[in-house]
């Protein structure tokens, strides 16, 4: 296969420079473009139905909850934005401003939105009446604009696709429920849908959202140690309900505000994915998330019934599997091999005319390029099971690199050398000050990632100050 070499060799090798791998994937795959406007990417047909089968199954997921979704202005007035404080000192140094419109200057300047909390509250206040209204339990897909100062694809551009949830209920108690069940659907996503393992916790004060009582967290390793927040959500409490005069009368005909909380997951996402999975053939996605689960290359299709049956073969399996058929004439079978293996595709089926005498096909698994000869016969079953394999071995072997990676530390010596030998999650017990939280962050570049759900008792004493501690933190660099 010398076209094998020729392709691939256009992509950084990923254990040699990590980052220009992840650009050379995104661009080689055809999942994003640099657009003109700085900070910002043109996502491709490719990338945006990743996004939509992301989408598909959130959204899906989120309505058999009770879910419904909804849409808000992406433009903000200033006085909105500045009616809770801690949330808008939060966002100042990321928000892009509309000061002119129509070749006038404007009275009041717009915020776009980084995010929706101040818009919507507003509209909650005015159709908020009574505890029988409640609870409001929305979501909107859309885009939001920060104004990061280095970008990159996916992961931090400036504008971007997200949803966001947003809830206000009669107590606090219904408001936390709703605020772990929304973490427990991210956590499905990730888990079952994008084959990567997360772990769970609460963020540290200094990590939590702008505005919030608390924000909890999925986090995922990367293949190169470092973590990503995969998705948030948090538990406001009263803390936009009260200056936003989110008020309804209570069972006892008594005014009170209501409690709310806000999730969120973004195409983000799709950078994960990128970086959890792929290796230096490209990309590589999970069946479950795969826009094209099976791809079929006729073999010799010059030859008379080739196509006609890799066409037939697509038919019928179209039912169940999302199929594409390679009939590119002007392409070699090794070049498609290389192609669809750049883009990530699970399984590669191959037909020729020897395959059509024997009454089979080759299957080959992007995952670990195994090969199978498959009998047309009962190939719906067997494509079932190899599909529901690489989607359980890919996750299996992301929990083994996070397995791998995650070591305890009981002293900042210990801390220091295993970030640098082997770059991961670090189990190590907190006192809780912010200044050993910065100081950790200064020594090794690691930041608290979150106070998992699951504790263990590394010891009793801070990794940094040696203080007592009764919160063990996992510490990591960050995406």
């Amino acid at each position: 296969m010398s076209d094998n070499n020729d392709f691939v060799k256009d992509i950084t090798n990923i254990d040699e420079n990590f980052a220009q791998w992840y650009t050379d994937i995104v661009i080689k795959a055809e999942l994003a473009d640099y657009a003109d406007t700085k900070g910002c990417i043109a996502i491709k047909p490719y990338g945006y139905a990743i996004w939509e089968c992301i989408q598909a199954y959130t959204d899906k997921k989120f309505k058999e909850v009770g879910v419904e979704n909804v849409y808000f202005p992406v433009l903000i007035p200033e006085s909105l934005l500045q009616k809770e404080k801690d949330h808008v000192e939060g966002f100042a140094p990321e928000v892009a401003w509309v000061t002119e419109a129509g070749g006038e200057k404007l009275d009041e300047r717009l915020c776009i939105r980084p995010t929706s909390e101040t818009i919507i509250s507003t509209m909650y206040a005015k159709w908020l009446n009574s505890w029988r209204d409640l609870p409001f339990v929305y979501n909107q897909w859309c885009n939001v604009l920060r104004w990061e100062k280095e970008t990159r694809p996916f992961l931090r551009s400036r504008e971007f696709l997200w949803q966001e949830g947003h809830t206000i209920h009669e107590t606090a108690k219904e408001a936390m429920d709703r605020t772990m069940q929304m973490l427990d659907i991210y956590s499905d996503v990730a888990e079952n849908l994008l084959a990567i393992p997360v772990i769970k916790g609460v963020k540290t004060e200094s990590e939590k959202f702008a505005g919030a009582d608390s924000t909890y967290t999925i986090e995922s390793m990367m293949h190169d140690g470092r973590a990503l927040q995969t998705a948030t959500s948090h538990y406001f409490g009263q803390n936009f309900t009260k200056p936003f005069e989110i008020k309804f009368q209570n069972r006892e005909g008594k005014e009170e505000y209501a409690y709310q909380t806000s999730w969120g997951s973004s195409t983000r996402l799709i950078g994960g994915l990128i970086m959890s999975h792929g290796d230096n053939r490209g990309l590589k996605l999970p069946p479950n998330v795969a826009p094209i689960q099976i791809v079929i290359v006729p073999i010799a299709q010059h030859k008379e019934g080739i196509l006609k049956k890799a066409e037939e073969l697509k038919d019928r399996l179209s039912n169940i599997f999302r199929v594409k058929v390679d009939d590119r004439d002007k392409y070699s079978p090794g070049y498609k091999f290389n192609y669809w293996e750049m883009k990530g595709v699970p399984l590669r089926l191959e037909i020729g005319p020897r395959d059509i005498e024997n009454n089979q096909c080759v299957a080959v698994r992007r995952d670990n390029q195994e090969k199978i000869n498959i009998s047309l016969d009962n190939i719906e079953n067997e494509i079932s099971k190899i599909l529901s394999n690489i989607q359980k071995n890919m996750f299996e072997m992301c929990k083994k690199r996070l397995e791998e990676k995650t070591n305890d530390a009981t002293n900042m010596n210990e801390f220091k050398s295993i970030m640098e030998k082997n770059q991961g999650f670090i189990n190590a017990m907190w006192c809780g000050k912010k200044e050993c939280e910065e100081k950790i962050k200064e020594l090794t570049g690691a930041k608290s990632r979150c106070i998992p759900f699951e504790q263990k008792a590394i010891s009793n004493k801070c990794v940094c100050c040696g203080k007592k501690a009764d919160k063990m933190v996992i510490w990591a660099r960050q995406y």
